[in-house]
């Protein structure tokens, strides 16, 4: 009688899969990343555009040496305000505003030939302690100052801002920058009228920084899409495409409660 043969089978295991578990670990975590890249995108669009205006402005300020250890959330949710660089007081005595106006003109006039009919001065008198000089800086037909639907200067507002802030940068005043549009809804691009409003009023204010105007002067930064035109019979004149630069003389930067040394995200 023969012996049936005897059949030993052996079974590799493989505890880890393919070199090992820990790919696994790093795809978890790479997905959470793109998790969490994707709500902070969702977040950025749901947010109002002069909130956004005054967080980009935050991060440009930002000093990662005066803020080490504070983060930014915690201190807007714990004061409900994200402080920035620290606002230099004016002098008291006010210069003589209408002549700085006049004077503003004549630059336009004699250093801006080709281009004087997109810059508009006004001066206003608030109060005999607060002076102002608004400065429309203004689209023409055919004649645009960015491209369309976008916050890219052209050449033309590039050149208008540079002789501007060669003024500016030395003036005792301190400086609001204002984005508008027309009445026309944006048709190019993903930016309704109030994004594109305060992304070219930030590309403005980029430009006069990059042209020498220090930081501590910009106020405030703000969007106001079409609700002020400067033609109101016709809101849709291309003019009321423009960027406002307001001159405030005699004011202090906490008299209205929106400078950047104090600035409240709350619109």
């Amino acid at each position: 009688m023969s012996t049936p043969p005897i059949i030993i089978k052996k079974v590799k295991k493989i505890t880890g899969g393919h070199h090992g578990g820990s790919w696994k670990i790093a795809y978890a975590d790479f997905l959470a990343g793109m998790m969490t890249f994707f709500l902070l995108l969702w977040l950025v669009t749901i947010m109002e555009p002069k909130t956004k205006a005054q967080v980009a402005a935050y991060f440009k300020k930002f000093n990662i040496f005066s803020k080490a250890g504070v983060s930014m959330l915690m201190e807007f949710y714990r004061t409900g305000k994200m402080e920035g660089p620290k606002v230099q007081p004016l002098p008291q005595d006010l210069p003589p505003v209408k002549g700085e106006g006049e004077r503003f003109r004549r630059i336009i006039e004699t250093r801006l030939k080709s281009l004087q009919e997109h810059v508009l001065v006004e001066i206003i008198e608030k109060s005999d302690k607060e002076k102002v000089i608004k400065i429309e800086i203004m689209d023409l037909v055919n004649k645009p100052l960015f491209r369309a639907g976008s916050a890219e200067l052209l050449p033309e507002g590039k050149e208008i801002l540079k002789i501007l802030a060669e003024e500016l940068k030395e003036l005792p005043a301190l400086i609001s920058i204002e984005g508008h549009t027309d009445a026309l809804p944006s048709r190019r691009g993903k930016l309704g009228n109030w994004e594109l409003s305060s992304a070219r009023a930030l590309s403005a204010m980029l430009e006069l920084e990059k042209n020498g105007v220090p930081p501590e002067k910009i106020l405030e930064v703000v969007g106001y899409a079409d609700n002020f035109p400067l033609f109101k019979d016709n809101p849709f004149d291309p003019r009321n495409r423009r960027i406002t630069l307001t001159l405030h003389f005699g004011k202090s930067p906490t008299s209205s409660g929106k400078s950047t040394n104090d600035t409240a995200l709350a619109p």
